[in-house]
């Protein structure tokens, strides 16, 4: 059963057209990944998914759970079950760590105190993201989408800015949030995923079913994660840029 429907999309940010007419379909418990150079408009795709406020749908629609949620607005998304991880969150000065949780998970079907998993014990009482490092940030958008346990998760490069210290900490987690387990064995869960990545690393964590690659803002190629994210490293994208 189809999950998520975007239909022709055409989304303007900043003035400008980024996406030029995207369709793709993500069925119930799929795991897709998104490929595509710099300024393809990954992000912009999944912002938009997300609902917020600096993209513009100029036409086209986007169906979750078979409900037309163009216009929708971002708790309104959350509430249906949808979740994201940015790449570049914001600062939030004056809500603290904890207090977020609290809320997402009294809003969502996840729950709290699950800090120490995360190795986030001693950020709780931070403002969100203030002073955080790059796995830091990681760790805490992935114990907030814990505490929401959404449907659909969108994960914007995961794996950027992390160290080797901290990626096997993130992609664990990650496998847990869209399967429900750690070790890899055992699916208690049907979450759908739509995870950016670039360098394909965290996809040693995770089970993805199917690739599309974007360029230029439209949908370029659709197939097999490995065998795409090879052609990538051996010839490129294979475009110029406009």
């Amino acid at each position: 059963m189809s999950l998520l429907e975007i239909k022709d999309l055409h989304v303007e940010a900043g003035g400008r057209e980024i996406l030029k007419g995207v369709t793709m379909n993500l069925e119930e418990g799929e795991t897709c990944v998104l490929f595509g150079p710099n300024g393809s408009g990954k992000s912009t795709l999944l912002s938009t998914i997300m609902g917020y406020g600096q993209t513009t749908v100029t036409s086209g629609k986007i169906i979750f759970k078979g409900e037309d949620i163009t216009g929708m607005s971002v708790d309104q998304r959350a509430k249906l079950g949808i979740g994201m991880m940015m790449q570049r969150p914001p600062n939030v000065i004056g809500v603290k760590l904890g207090e977020l949780v609290k809320v997402t998970a009294a809003n969502g079907k996840g729950t709290t105190g699950r800090e120490n998993e995360f190795n986030m014990q001693d950020f709780m009482e931070r403002d969100v993201n203030v002073g955080f490092s790059g796995g830091e940030i990681k760790r805490s958008e992935l114990l907030q989408l814990s505490a929401q346990s959404p449907d659909f998760v969108m994960l914007d490069e995961p794996e950027s800015g992390v160290d080797l210290e901290n990626i096997g900490l993130i992609g664990k987690k990650v496998h847990e949030l869209i399967y429900g387990s750690e070790d890899g064995k055992t699916r208690e869960k049907n979450v759908s995923a739509f995870v950016i990545t670039h360098t394909g690393q965290i996809m040693d964590y995770i089970g993805a079913d199917k690739a599309f690659v974007l360029i230029h803002g439209k949908i370029a190629r659709e197939g097999d994660p490995r065998v795409i994210l090879e052609d990538i490293k051996q010839n490129g994208y294979g475009v110029d840029d406009e």
